[in-house]
């Protein structure tokens, strides 16, 4: 499954998908996002607090809220990306907030309901389902101000990034193109995400491979290693190792 971390959808706007072994790095968008691990075990990190996910876990990530997901062996599960349109009367009271813990359970009513929503349902369904999810989560939900200033850097930060990953993407084009110096920027990003902005760039670099990697286009290890912004196959070689802990044919074999 290739995941997007940018979703333009229209107002009524919903994605439901389902995927294996997934990994996606730090990312926000202007969303409601909803994952289950349906079995195995996944680390979901949303706002640099880890969520340790089994069979039956899930995570509600509020718009805005920086999150990524990471399997280390294995994972199989249910992703639901939905606007906030869908859910107004709720994300209206909660527009300033976000949670103090994102995880909590549901039953398995919901998720069998939330997998047909693959299909065609009536918008009256689908918003009555989505409400009732989020109605779950709020039962034992507690809330805190959200952190408005922060958002909206972190978001020209991805979104530069995503634009901009297989070219240079240094520091320095970021500081240009936000206005902020790059010292600044460097504290700020490894502050609020946990890693250097260098290691952001090649994990989402790596990630990328992957994809093309799984996608079996014909293309060669080293033309995805330049398209996807590594100067040399010794350097791609080198970061997909460090954040895959295997190398890219190897990766490619297994899919």
């Amino acid at each position: 499954m290739f995941y997007q971390s940018q979703h333009s959808f229209d107002a009524d706007g919903i994605k439901v998908e389902s995927g294996m072994d997934f990994n996606f790095p730090a990312h926000l968008h202007s969303s409601f996002e909803f994952i289950t691990v349906l079995d195995g075990n996944m680390i979901v990190t949303v706002d640099k607090t880890p969520y340790s996910l089994k069979k039956g876990d899930c995570v509600l990530v509020f718009p805005n809220q920086v999150h990524e997901f990471s399997t280390s062996e294995h994972s199989r599960h249910l992703l639901c990306i939905f606007s906030p349109k869908l859910v107004k009367a709720y994300s209206t009271v909660f527009k300033e907030k976000i949670p103090v813990n994102n995880m909590f359970k549901l039953k398995s009513f919901y998720i069998e309901a939330m997998k047909e929503l693959c299909g065609d349902h009536s918008i009256i369904q689908t918003k009555g389902l989505l409400y009732s999810l989020c109605g779950e989560f709020d039962k034992n939900a507690e809330y805190k101000k959200r952190e408005e200033d922060r958002d909206e850097l972190l978001s020209k930060i991805f979104a530069f990034v995503e634009a901009n990953y297989a070219k240079d993407c240094s520091l320095t084009d970021l500081a240009e193109h936000t206005s902020y110096h790059y010292v600044y920027l460097s504290k700020y990003f490894k502050g609020c995400i946990g890693i250097s902005f260098t290691d952001y760039v090649n994990r989402y670099r790596v990630n990328e491979a992957c994809y093309r990697l799984r996608n079996n286009s014909g293309e060669t290890i080293l033309q995805i290693a330049y398209d996807c912004g590594f100067d040399s196959l010794r350097t791609f070689n080198r970061n997909f190792r460090k954040f895959m802990n295997i190398t890219p044919s190897d990766y490619q074999a297994t899919c």
